[in-house]
């Protein structure tokens, strides 16, 4: 991923998290902002962890998904968020425990977000071509989540 790019998107999402929107807003225009200028990002979600170690959808760019609750170790999303670990999918259909939301992804990152050392939410993105995901592009989600951890 493009460093500069990596750099202007991490300032407009700082000023969006500054500003007046309330929560809900701010992740919304989060995932919108990520979707919309990386073009090979194309479902961009963020998953809070409720009370009973369930991923709960939030706000998310793209095509609706049916996967609105997963439990802690199901598919990528439940992997990570037991693990506590950002997990990098490079072809989803090598796992045997990957959730489906659509025919057309291939290949999926899971961003864990922390506070206080446990795990609050996570982000998700799904791609539609295969080995999407770099080092670099781990290293800007998870700086967008530690961006994103004080909102939850």
């Amino acid at each position: 991923m493009d460093r500069i790019l990596h750099e202007k998107l991490r300032c407009d999402i700082q000023q969006k998290m500054n500003s007046n929107l309330d929560t809900q807003e701010k992740l919304s225009v989060v995932c919108r902002l990520v979707r919309e200028h990386v073009p090979k990002y194309d479902w961009v979600g963020f998953y809070i962890v409720s009370s009973n170690k369930e991923l709960i959808l939030g706000s998310y760019a793209g095509e609706p998904t049916e996967h609105t609750h997963i439990r802690f170790g199901q598919g990528i999303c439940g992997q990570a968020a037991e693990q506590k670990k950002t997990l990098v999918v490079q072809d989803v259909k090598k796992e045997t425990n990957y959730l489906s939301c659509s025919p057309k992804v291939q290949s999926e990152i899971v961003v864990p977000i922390f506070r206080n050392g446990e795990i609050i939410g996570e982000l998700d993105i799904d791609s539609h071509r295969l080995a999407a995901f770099d080092e670099s592009d781990r290293a800007f989600l998870e700086d967008i989540c530690d961006v994103v951890s004080r909102l939850l």
